[in-house]
């Protein structure tokens, strides 16, 4: 608890790394915004005062009411143990209803989509800024889209090869970075609006609400699918609090925010001064209005923040995915602790995956203005799914009913408008962002509701008392009518409350062909909050034979279970609690302890299941994402130790049993051996009787 609220206090170096990790995406939006608005109303020479007011208004009010009141002010609120997101948003109130869970299964999905979306086109935006520019006297190096691909790619493939770092390292390196960039965004701002002061028109909502049902706004309530794009990045907000705490966000925000509407007033007030430009659709306003003695410097800063700006969705898909596997949404996956605070992690698996489908769909769209077509759906969905769950959090948190009443029905619309602005650009790119989306919640939904299933038709003697067969175990473990299977068998296994055990760990000990050990152990690995912990538990049930052993290691600490049990086995031998272990045959003298024989128990669907087609369905598939997830052996250190998986069939649904009918025999020598001659004398026999 003390951490948390060292975390949550604001201060220098905080605000310096918050503005580093946090704000990369929403502080790239003013490179495509006002392009794609320009863009969808016919370009640069057709445009009004009018809609250039009614934009900038938009915008702003846009930013603040979905990112300022509902992210900053509301959500930021409703952290789990200072972890936000909308999956820790969901572990606070899914107690509450059992389908809370579908709108956090999607929102959750739709989030991780994005994290494949945002590199790819703002790393593809920045450097298009190259294209074109002169190095020296007619030297332009960058002179076709082919070669901003290229650079693209490389730089993708270096931001997504040192996550590895963690985010400590990089939101030091790139939080001055970041100071510089919104600075730099607000000062290039203000050098425009010098040249007209009446652009702060633009703060008037009412030319937002206006631009909506006007004329000269060609794109009519689709003109939102681009507005969308000034506030993606807001859920970023709330998924990195856990990484850079709370005060900081806060403190950071305004800054922030003052910067980027400076910087959309500015480029305002730019279009209105060159709307007889030509070449309407290939104009950049944020590159357009800055002074080409700098222009260079500016495609450099700016392909910097777009980095940050991928980095951010980084690490909160890594947090996100995390909080999943808790929540048994995903299958448990390798994750790694950079530094010494848990917020920061990295998941190597995720950050491949990350990588190939960013790559991907930048070869796939090829330019930044595709990529923005399909750039937004996602996050409408995932704002969408968050109301919902912010809601719910506002009524268990016993909030006015009134409050919380205008709170859902304002925010739900306001996304329901922006989603249905978005889906008009479904035919144009949207789709993709949709398709990985359902992708995304298909694993999701497999590995939960299969979870849901199979513990739902277990059988009820599906876990056992661990203390009713102990003395059988020492019994096995003295019988010399069988041969030793391994001095110590160790199983890796949850024992329930110090006693409860899954039937199939002792199935596979005493049915399938009785394993004769001088210790069984059940060996439970428990994850602690504090980076370095390195203790153990120990449960004997009264014997020298039958240990219970709970692990409890720090997220810093390597899971070498062999390593730690080697150790456990002799402190119990020399305080006698277990029995010694002495090696007749052994290179090292005095050696008191005997070889170990680790055993990991995988399910397999046995035919005798008795499910709806489509449930069985539902468990063989998350049987088979469970066999592409990383290696138990791996998870718990054990590649090195002598290991045996063991495959062991799931029964589940009620069984109905069969049974068979005895007949009499065939003399088969006063018959040929004839299928119908042995059907008539079957008839005959059942007739005699």
């Amino acid at each position: 608890m003390e951490a948390q609220n060292k975390r949550n206090r604001m201060s220098a170096a905080g605000l310096l790394i918050a503005i580093g990790i946090v704000y990369g995406d929403i502080g790239t939006s003013p490179l495509y915004v006002m392009k794609s608005v320009i863009s969808g109303n016919g370009g640069i020479n057709t445009v009004s005062r009018d809609l250039i007011i009614g934009t900038i208004s938009l915008i702003l009010w846009t930013v603040t009411v979905l990112t300022t009141i509902q992210t900053v002010v509301i959500a930021l609120k409703a952290t789990n143990h200072g972890e936000g997101g909308i999956f820790a948003l969901y572990a606070l109130i899914r107690k509450k209803a059992a389908w809370l869970v579908w709108p956090a299964l999607i929102g959750g999905a739709a989030i991780l989509a994005d994290g494949t979306l945002t590199p790819a086109v703002t790393v593809t935006t920045a450097i298009e800024g190259l294209k074109g520019l002169e190095f020296g006297k007619g030297n332009v190096p960058v002179n076709n889209q082919t070669t901003v691909l290229i650079i693209t790619i490389v730089i993708l493939l270096v931001l997504f090869s040192i996550q590895r770092m963690g985010t400590s390292i990089i939101g030091k390196a790139f939080g001055p970075v970041m100071f510089i960039w919104f600075t730099f965004l607000g000062l290039m701002g203000l050098i425009n609006i010098g040249g007209d002061w009446t652009i702060l028109q633009a703060l008037n909502p009412y030319y937002a609400i206006k631009l909506l049902f006007s004329p000269y706004n060609k794109a009519g309530f689709a003109i939102l699918g681009s507005i969308f794009l000034a506030t993606t990045g807001a859920e970023a907000l709330y998924s990195d609090v856990g990484h850079v705490g709370k005060g900081n966000i806060i403190g950071s925000w305004p800054f922030v925010f003052v910067c980027l509407s400076l910087n959309y007033f500015g480029q305002g007030i730019w279009i209105l001064h060159n709307t007889g430009m030509k070449s309407a659709t290939e104009i950049n306003p944020f590159y357009a209005m800055i002074p080409e003695s700098i222009r260079l410097a500016s495609i450099v800063l700016a392909t910097l923040a777009a980095i940050i700006a991928s980095q951010a969705l980084i690490t909160g898909s890594f947090t996100l995915v995390a909080e999943a596997i808790n929540l048994k949404f995903l299958p448990r996956m390798n994750i790694l602790y950079p530094s010494d605070e848990r917020g920061q992690i990295y998941i190597p698996a995720i950050n491949k995956m990350l990588g190939a489908t960013t790559i991907a769909l930048v070869l796939f769209f090829r330019t930044s203005a595709h990529m923005e077509a399909a750039y937004g759906l996602s996050i409408t969905i995932s704002m969408l799914t968050t109301t919902i769950l912010l809601y719910e959090w506002l009524v268990l948190k016993r909030g006015h009913n009134l409050w919380n009443t205008i709170f859902v029905v304002f925010f739900s619309t306001i996304n329901i408008l922006f989603m249905g602005s978005s889906l008009s650009k479904f035919t144009h790119g949207g789709y993709v962002s949709l398709l990985i989306t359902l992708l995304i919640a298909a694993v999701m939904v497999i590995w939960y509701f299969g979870n849901k299933v199979r513990d739902k038709n277990e059988s009820v003697n599906a876990y056992v008392r661990l203390d009713e067969y102990t003395d059988m175990l020492t019994d096995l473990s003295h019988d010399d009518n069988y041969p030793t299977y391994a001095d110590n068998l160790v199983y890796m296994a949850k024992v329930k409350y110090n006693k409860f055990i899954k039937r199939e760990i002792l199935y596979s000990i005493l049915d399938k062909r009785p394993k004769r050990a001088r210790a069984y152990w059940f060996v439970s690995v428990n994850v602690t909050n504090d980076p370095f912990t390195a203790e153990y538990a120990v449960n004997t049930f009264g014997t020298k034979n039958v240990i219970n052993i709970q692990l409890y290691l720090g997220f810093k600490r390597q899971t070498s279970v062999n390593v730690y049990l080697r150790q456990i086995v002799h402190d119990l031998i020399k305080d006698n609690t277990i029995e010694a272990q002495p090696q007749e045959y052994t290179t090292t003298p005095g050696r008191d302890v005997g070889d170990f024989k680790f055993v990991i128990v995988n399910d397999v669907i046995s035919p005798s299941t008795t499910l709806s087609s489509f449930q069985k369905w539902l468990v063989k598939a998350r049987v088979q994402l469970q066999n592409l997830s990383p290696n138990p052996a791996q998870w718990f250190g054990l590649e090195f130790a002598d290991t045996v998986i063991e495959r062991v069939p799931l029964i589940l649904g009620k069984q109905k049993p069969e049974r068979i009918k005895r007949v009499a025999p065939i003399d088969y020598s006063k018959t040929a051996i004839n299928p119908d001659k042995v059907k008539l004398v079957r008839q005959k026999n059942k007739k005699k009787k």
